[in-house]
């Protein structure tokens, strides 16, 4: 009979291994909520000062900015800001205004494109791989997740993809890790300040992002160019806060 293992050592199991593999090709990427915390310890216990990133987009909780401190002061490290271009989100401040995710589901894609997906994508210019704290049961689009996805670049690597909820927090009282503050007061996920909230009795974990779109909402819709291609409206607006920031 295979010998069961915990999912704890699974996970330290599947760090150490893509540890050996990627080296200091590698970083942790974490916005510091309960998974992302974990990861970070089993990393920093592995191979200690493996760099830890976030995505600072300028609108993060103040109660972030007290985690990133905590885990600077736990592990002896200074964790990476990885921030947008101010340029570009000046001119998508100026041309649609700060609050711009409330008006369609293209515009909140727009800001996370200025402030968070480009920035990372040109961060992760040197990155061979990177560790993230992402689980099967937090949504349904999360439900096929891999350990370790090639297909991605860099590779992703989500150690506690089959994690419960319960493992979670069964490994963080084992460890006594700091947890972050906005959970005290009903958050089950946490991003950026104006585009989270806490959870309701019988809503999902994921039920606090972007609360204010319907299915019919998050429709982005179509664009046809001039030249008959058809493109989604957050690619059009995305290239015309590009060309206006070139300018």
């Amino acid at each position: 009979m295979p010998v069961e293992l915990s999912p704890s050592t699974n996970a330290i199991n599947i760090v150490e291994a893509s540890l050996r593999e990627f080296g200091q090709s590698s970083v942790v990427l974490s916005s510091f909520q309960r998974e992302g915390v974990v990861i970070i310890d089993m990393v920093q216990k592995v191979a200690p000062g493996t760099p830890v990133l976030t995505i600072d987009t300028g609108r993060l909780p103040v109660a972030t900015m007290e985690m990133i401190r905590k885990i600077e002061d736990r592990y002896s490290l200074t964790v990476e800001h990885v921030r947008p271009d101010p340029a570009e989100v000046e001119t998508m401040v100026a041309a649609h205004g700060l609050d711009l995710f409330h008006d369609s589901y293209a515009h909140r894609v727009l800001c996370c494109q200025v402030r968070k997906v480009r920035p990372l994508e040109k961060r992760f210019g040197t990155v061979a791989a990177y560790f993230a704290g992402l689980r099967r049961s937090q949504s349904d689009s999360r439900a096929d997740i891999e350990f370790i996805d090639r297909s991605s670049t860099p590779v992703k690597i989500c150690p506690l993809a089959d994690w419960s909820p319960q493992d979670v927090l069964r490994y963080i009282a084992a460890n006594n890790l700091p947890e972050h503050p906005l959970y005290a007061a009903g958050y089950t996920s946490i991003g950026c300040d104006p585009c989270t909230r806490a959870v309701h009795a019988g809503e999902d974990e994921r039920a606090g992002r972007w609360w204010w779109e319907t299915d019919e909402a998050k429709e982005c819709g179509l664009h046809f160019s001039p030249d008959g291609k058809v493109e989604r409206k957050v690619d059009v607006l995305l290239r015309e806060i590009l060309e206006r920031t070139a300018v």
